[in-house]
């Protein structure tokens, strides 16, 4: 599979021509939220709680700028995104190379359905803002096909 046509397998894409790119396709940040209080996990599901979260403040960098920023210091996020996926088997999803190297990451995962993931920022932080390319899919490898 090329990296264009992940595009029949995730919808809500903001701008089609800069999301894909000769890796994959990479997908936007619509939300972070803060975890305020903890969730619960038992062993048999009984006591399953979610986690209470909250948005994360947004400012302004520029007044004349469309979208606003996150400025995220160090420590554990959940980031929600603009874009769906509609696969019926588990596709590879990993940090953008733009994000890891500024010290920021989640983990690579292999999902047919995009939820919260936790991102993890590093000491001196980093600032997100609003539709930033955060993750890239992978299209699967033609071999596990």
């Amino acid at each position: 599979m090329r990296p264009s046509e992940l595009t029949t397998l995730v919808s809500g894409l903001l701008h089609e021509e800069t999301q894909v790119t000769d890796r994959g396709l990479d997908l936007t940040v619509s939300e972070v939220l803060t975890v305020e209080t903890p969730g619960r996990v038992d062993f048999g599901g009984d006591e399953l709680r979610h986690a209470n979260c909250a948005a994360h403040e947004k400012v302004w960098r520029n007044d004349e700028d469309d979208y606003q920023w996150w400025h995220l210091e160090a420590g554990q996020y959940l980031v929600e995104y603009n874009e769906t996926l509609d696969a019926d088997r588990p596709l590879r999803v990993q940090t953008r190379d733009a994000v890891r190297e500024r010290g920021a990451f989640h983990p690579t995962l292999e999902l047919t359905d995009l939820g919260r993931i936790p991102l993890s920022v590093p000491p001196g932080g980093i600032r997100l803002k609003e539709n930033a390319r955060i993750s890239t899919v992978l299209p699967p490898d033609e071999e596990s096909e």
